[in-house]
């Protein structure tokens, strides 16, 4: 898996490409956790060359919303193609976390 990262404004963009499994998912929590360890309290994660996520994947996705919310930031997800909007959906996570459409949607109010 690649992960990426770009700023726009004060809202740190993190895309993920490839599969976020049992595998992948230690460095992209070690990613994540560095980016809010030096000062990024606004994510936005763009799934939409994500092509898998597994139930590890799912945990980071929460542990990072949790770990924003605690600092006063938050967490935003967008671009979820089919595949892993159907596990979201499934899982109930998409009601818990903040999905939206495109980058520009939820960049949006941030």
């Amino acid at each position: 898996m690649e992960i990426n990262n770009k700023d726009a404004g004060d809202v740190k963009v993190v895309g993920l490409d490839g599969n976020l499994d049992t595998n992948t998912s230690p460095a992209a929590q070690q990613h994540l956790d560095d980016l809010i360890d030096n000062g990024g309290s606004k994510v936005l994660i763009d799934l939409e060359k994500l092509n898998y996520i597994s139930s590890a994947g799912l945990r980071i996705m929460l542990a990072t919303a949790k770990k924003l919310r605690t600092a006063g930031g938050d967490l935003r997800l967008c671009n979820l193609n089919q595949s892993v909007q159907e596990v979201f959906e499934i899982s109930g996570f998409s009601s818990i976390l903040s999905v939206h459409g495109s980058e520009v949607e939820a960049l949006d109010g941030f």
